[in-house]
């Protein structure tokens, strides 16, 4: 069974790793991207990427470190294919589909035993599903702001390849990251509600630092998003804010679980 599984996870692994060679061959040799094959490849990533969390976890919700680092790439990824079938974004792919093979090899393959898994109830489970989709939405944007700061940092330069041609107008990124931002602040807003609900302890389950972060982060893109609204705030200013938001949710939802589980060795 366990090596059925490493030959699924190294099989998903290859397919994310071609599909973001199509995406990227305007950078590799100057050709038109390979969008169709690269997204069809990466489709059927995600379907194994998605078998393999529900075999290796006995289809719980594993939120040990790498487990959960594999599951929120594997939404990014799914995520990304669906905003492509509205919006031509395949180069997200670029930056998505490596850090999604990445984490789905170090859950198959670098991740130590766990402990056994602790059963939830639905309010909880409902919390971290939210939680969960509110990152992996907001991770997109991040995304689509570095392509943005990459595309505007390129233009003032008149750097003009091949490459950049393959990458979506500067105006579309823009409102397309927006929209994200927009969808995955209401996800966070409801997650923080659900959390302020459902959660009794948070010290005893050491998620004060989680907490403070994600509140912290909320506050960053809804000013991000008032200011959009208000004042017109876009480019450089848009872009750092996405980031600095974007990180600060990274270390709440990542940063504590670390420290216990890679350095402290404690499950949680």
């Amino acid at each position: 069974m366990a090596m059925s599984v490493h030959v699924l996870t190294l099989l998903a692994v290859v397919l994310y790793l071609a599909a973001a060679g199509g995406l990227a061959r305007p950078l590799l040799s100057g050709g038109q991207p390979l969008n169709r094959l690269a997204l069809c490849l990466a489709g059927a990533a995600v379907l194994l990427h998605a078998g393999i969390l529900l075999g290796m976890h006995r289809g719980a919700l594993d939120l040990h470190f790498f487990a959960a680092l594999s599951l929120v790439a594997c939404v990014v990824a799914a995520l990304t294919l669906l905003v492509n079938l509205s919006r031509p974004v395949a180069a997200l792919g670029v930056v998505v589909f490596p850090l999604a093979a990445l984490f789905l090899f170090l859950d198959g393959f670098v991740a130590a035993p766990t402990a056994p898994l602790q059963q939830m109830d639905w309010p909880i489970k409902l919390h971290v599903t939210l939680a969960l989709l509110a990152f992996s939405v907001l991770s997109i944007a991040a995304v689509l702001a570095i392509l943005l700061a990459v595309q505007e940092r390129a233009l003032r330069a008149r750097h003009f390849g091949s490459w950049l041609r393959a990458l979506p107008p500067l105006t579309q990124t823009e409102a397309l990251m927006f929209r994200l931002i927009a969808g995955g602040f209401a996800l966070l807003t409801v997650a923080l509600l659900s959390g302020a609900l459902f959660i009794e302890n948070i010290r005893a389950q050491h998620l004060v630092h989680t907490t403070v972060l994600s509140v912290f982060a909320w506050l960053v893109f809804g000013t991000l998003l008032l200011g959009r609204w208000r004042q017109g705030w876009r480019g450089t200013r848009a872009v750092n804010l996405t980031l600095i938001g974007m990180t600060v949710l990274a270390l709440a939802f990542f940063g504590s679980k670390a420290v216990l589980e890679l350095i402290l060795h404690r499950n949680i």
